[in-house]
């Protein structure tokens, strides 16, 4: 799903400027996206350096990593997909190319279907508006996000905003009460509610309205949830989301030379 995300994204104008790279064509075992080489300006940027990884086969995936440049091994980068491999190959390739590697889960979920979502009809205070993220929002964005609070997590929240689809209540001043955006891979992240305004409906309203969005864009709705995340799951549950029974797997791998710093 992250890689049909990343194509899709990449032929409606490829606002992230990425590419697909493969083990051999027109036959491929293994693809990844990435960003482009002449686009890595930041080795410790690890949010724009994501990858998306898909395999038909374990081994061309792994070949696809020891023997090839398809990934810069010189910055602190992501991996992201649904098989256990992605997690297995890094581990294995990741002492040879002198690299830490911190790995998570999730579980995946996706909103197969507009018609299966609920319609939702909350009459929210008039002072409030249902409107799309704008990049001023960025800081509180990245305050408020468990993978944030730095100045790189807020200027990539901030691209993001720019590029791809986001959905947000509005207070009377201006600055979102609730929100989720999504990335590069058209997944739908960094769903939140502030504390002082939670069970009003607003995250339900927001993700709800947001795969609709994604939906008749063309995009499958998707998104992940940390399995001890229980108010997500349980809102997700009331959306007649799925439930994937593959996790979602993030890779993180950091080169030994960067391990004294924290940049993550």
């Amino acid at each position: 799903l992250q890689v049909y995300g990343a194509v899709m994204n990449i032929n409606r104008g490829n606002p992230f400027r990425r590419e697909v790279v493969v083990d051999s064509w027109p036959d491929f075992k293994a693809v990844i996206s990435r960003p482009r080489k002449e686009n890595e300006m930041d080795d410790l940027d690890h949010y724009t350096n994501a990858h998306a990884i898909f395999y038909k086969e374990l081994q061309a995936y792994q070949e696809l990593l020891e023997n090839t440049n398809a990934v810069n091994w010189g910055q602190i980068f992501q991996m992201q997909g649904l098989q256990d491999g992605i997690c297995e190959i890094s581990r294995t390739v990741a002492l040879s190319k002198q690299v830490d590697v911190k790995t998570s889960s999730f579980w995946m979920v996706i909103h197969s279907e507009p018609d299966t979502l609920p319609d939702v009809r909350l009459q929210i205070d008039p002072k409030l508006t249902l409107a799309y993220l704008d990049i001023s929002h960025a800081s509180l964005l990245s305050k408020t996000w468990s993978r944030g609070g730095n100045p790189r997590s807020q200027q990539y929240l901030a691209n993001l905003i720019s590029c791809f689809p986001s959905v947000c209540v509005l207070g009377d001043n201006g600055y979102p009460l609730s929100w989720s955006l999504t990335d590069q891979f058209a997944t739908m992240i960094h769903g939140y509610t502030l504390p002082e305004h939670r069970r009003k409906g607003y995250s339900r309203l927001v993700a709800t309205a947001l795969a609709k969005k994604l939906h008749s864009c063309g995009f499958p709705a998707q998104g992940n949830v940390l399995e001890t995340n229980i108010p997500s799951i349980m809102l997700l549950k009331s959306m007649n989301a799925q439930f994937l029974p593959c996790p979602f797997f993030r890779v993180i791998r950091t080169p030994f030379r960067f391990l004294a710093k924290s940049h993550l």
